[in-house]
């Protein structure tokens, strides 16, 4: 893996694990304005896109853009529920890497005229947006730093 690459899904802010510890499921599920999403909501939102681009899941692509829900339903009924959308998010991010240890991998066209490392600089993009929301929520309810 290059250092771009490392720096591109872990650099540049807050490490991913510590950003998404030490909150409360009260926290997590807080929405401090009526216009705003909850922490669990950026992160099931992240880790679902990350899971799309990454596994280039085309069903759950067209679910997705076909009226599928973009951000969930409920919000989590416990801790655990968050603690496993936290996991599911940061081996997604370990499963982006694992594809730019491969120039091939990198290089392979998954759209016409795109290739796996586009996906994965705009991917790593919309993560840092969703992350950067992440933290503002957390400032909000006085939830920073971790």
């Amino acid at each position: 893996m290059s250092d771009h690459w490392a720096h591109l899904f872990h650099g540049e802010f807050a490490n991913r694990r510590a950003l998404l510890s030490g909150l409360t499921l009260e926290q997590v599920t807080a929405r401090p304005s009526a216009q705003s999403h909850s922490i669990y909501d950026e992160l099931w939102h992240a880790a679902l896109w990350q899971t799309i681009m990454v596994d280039r899941d085309e069903a759950l692509y067209d679910r997705l853009w076909h009226g599928g829900p973009r951000y969930p339903q409920q919000p989590p009924s416990d801790l655990t529920e968050w603690t496993a959308l936290v996991e599911d998010f940061l081996s997604g991010l370990e499963r982006a890497l694992a594809c730019t240890r491969s120039p091939e991998a990198l290089n392979r066209e998954v759209n016409p005229g795109e290739t796996m490392a586009d996906i994965l600089s705009g991917l790593a993009v919309h993560n840092a947006y969703h992350l950067g929301k992440i933290v503002a929520l957390r400032q909000v309810l006085g939830a920073w730093p971790p």
